[in-house]
């Protein structure tokens, strides 16, 4: 006989609460303008050392930074009531993702803020590699008049190199390909076809690094991309090469880059970013042929007052669940923000809920299995599994799981996710939900009737009426008896709890599932061990 209860807080999807949020670095006006419009408190905050953001952050419940600011681990373990990281640039390499993710928090980045600035900037240095602009200004200014010294190059007829295929490189390619400069590119994502439609020509990285005159990066800094240009490639560049970077600092080998200067592999780099920052690589700065700038990609007025608006106003549309505009953490969340799909959220996690009792094991779940049915959520797999997750991992109330971090978590706790689709001539969409625990199988089917999460079948019994996943529910295990509703009735009675409605399974022999709705739950479930053979209680 096996009894068990959940009482947790309602896990109800509810939109994303944020009431205060901290500006940490130099952010344009209008973000704080637009948060405090929109009823968040905001402080500003800026040069906060590792030691008072640790102290600080946990009276927040959002964050937002530019690139000064290195979001680690033990920042975000600190972070009790953090629900957002708003960076306000492109990329996020200062922020520990993995670990915000780990804990529930989404992390958001303006992917489109200061595309242009950057990419002016890198059309800025490649005309200044060509014509040693800098160089000659300082010169100028040193009372020198020497027209041979800085003898330049047109960039007619020239071939650039472009790594990486997203915004920034689109827009390069674009304003370079008017000075009548040959694009070609790489990139492991950006379809051949896509690039093609804007006249840039993708290859491999073979084959593109010994056809450029001019090589300029555009990826974000991870693994893959760490050293993309060191001594192998620039070996097999054209002699006299100059490269950009304007993106991330470690994408080129800073040591080898030096290198290939002092040979003349290598005839110019212009550089915007660091591996460190400042950077401490002075032979490499003071390098005659290498032009610098202290990270100015987004130093523009229209990017920074671009990227502090796009931050402020994707943290208003989450909290008013219009929109998820870039995260990167979150993607099964991306498509959760209408009404339809909050109340399919509120099943899958309340079906997983339902299973974690009924199954009532300590033993860690081996398997999930969602099987969606019906057109209209053919794309809804991703978050609904998220919520089944959530429903059977959430223990108690406080920082339980979210649809955030729901996957990693499951992972971590080792259940294997599997998601299908099974097309059906119903209208209406249903949700198969199938959990193992301990080699013994436990399955529920549920749906969305008139706006309302219900539950359809448990474990092979088919429910006469649909039971409505909300309040306080009783699910008893028994044969079938015309003494069985009577004597759970007189049980709740002697409790002094009122029963809403019950719901029977339509096999009348056998033993099968029931459901009471109740007004509250029952203080002791083992006062039903005379009556049924299992029992579970949650209030949802």
């Amino acid at each position: 006989m096996r009894f068990c209860e959940l009482r947790p807080e309602r896990g109800e999807m509810a939109p994303v609460s944020i009431r205060r949020v901290l500006i940490s670095e130099s952010v344009d006006p209008c973000c704080r303008a637009i948060l405090q419009e929109n009823g968040i408190e905001v402080t500003e905050k800026q040069n906060m050392s590792k030691d008072e953001l640790i102290s600080q952050i946990k009276d927040y419940d959002g964050l937002v930074v530019r690139s000064a600011t290195k979001v680690t681990a033990d920042i975000i373990a600190s972070a009790g009531n953090l629900k957002v990281i708003g960076r306000a640039g492109t990329g996020v390499d200062n922020v520990d993702v993995d670990a915000a993710t780990k804990k529930g928090i989404i992390v958001m980045n303006t992917p489109s803020g200061n595309t242009i600035s950057a990419a002016e900037l890198t059309c800025t240095l490649l005309m200044s590699l060509s014509r040693h602009v800098p160089q000659a200004a300082m010169s100028m200014k040193a009372e020198n008049w020497d027209r041979k010294k800085f003898m330049g190059a047109e960039l007619y007829g020239k071939t650039l190199g472009i790594v990486g295929l997203g915004r920034i490189g689109k827009e390069v390619a674009t304003r370079m390909q008017s000075f009548g400069v040959r694009t070609i590119g790489y990139d492991p994502i950006t379809p051949t076809e896509v690039s093609a439609s804007w006249g840039v020509e993708q290859m491999s990285l073979e084959e593109l690094w010994p056809q450029c005159d001019y090589i300029t990066v555009h990826t974000p800094l991870m693994p893959s991309t760490t050293g993309l240009l060191n001594d192998d490639s620039f070996a097999k560049c054209k002699k006299g090469v100059k490269v950009v970077n304007c993106a991330r600092g470690g994408i080129i080998d800073e040591a080898a880059l030096l290198r290939a200067l002092e040979s003349g592999q290598c005839g110019g780099a212009g550089l915007d970013v660091f591996v460190e920052e400042p950077p401490k690589n002075w032979p490499l700065v003071k390098h005659p042929n290498v032009i610098c700038c202290p990270h100015l990609g987004a130093s523009t007025k229209e990017a920074q007052a671009r990227c502090g608006q796009d931050i402020a106003l994707q943290i208003v549309d989450m909290v008013k669940c219009k929109a998820l505009v870039g995260a990167v953490n979150a993607q099964v969340l991306a498509s959760t923000f209408t009404p339809e799909s909050q109340q399919w959220i509120r099943l899958g996690e309340a079906m997983g809920r339902v299973l974690k009792v009924c199954s009532s094991s300590k033993q860690p779940y081996g398997h999930l299995h969602i099987t969606t049915q019906g057109d209209c959520l053919k794309k809804s797999a991703g978050f609904l599994s998220s919520a089944a997750v959530v429903g059977l991992l959430t223990e108690g109330p406080g920082n339980g799981p979210n649809l955030v971090n729901a996957l990693p978590l499951a992972e971590e706790t080792g259940i294997k996710i599997k998601k299908s689709h099974s097309d059906t001539k119903e209208a209406a969409g249903a949700c198969m939900m199938e959990v193992s625990v301990n080699g013994s199988i436990y399955k529920a089917l549920g749906s969305v009737q008139a706006d309302v999460p219900v539950l359809l079948q448990l474990d092979g019994s088919v429910f006469r009426q649909p039971i409505p996943l909300s309040g306080n529910l009783l699910f008893f295990k028994a044969a079938a008896s015309s003494q069985l509703l009577p004597s759970v009735t007189g049980v709740l009675a002697g409790a002094g709890i009122e029963m809403n409605y019950f719901s029977a399974s339509t096999a009348s022999d056998g033993e099968q599932w029931y459901c009471v709705g109740m007004q509250s739950l029952l203080g002791d479930l083992g006062s039903l061990k005379s009556v049924v053979k299992e029992a579970a209680q949650l209030a949802v």
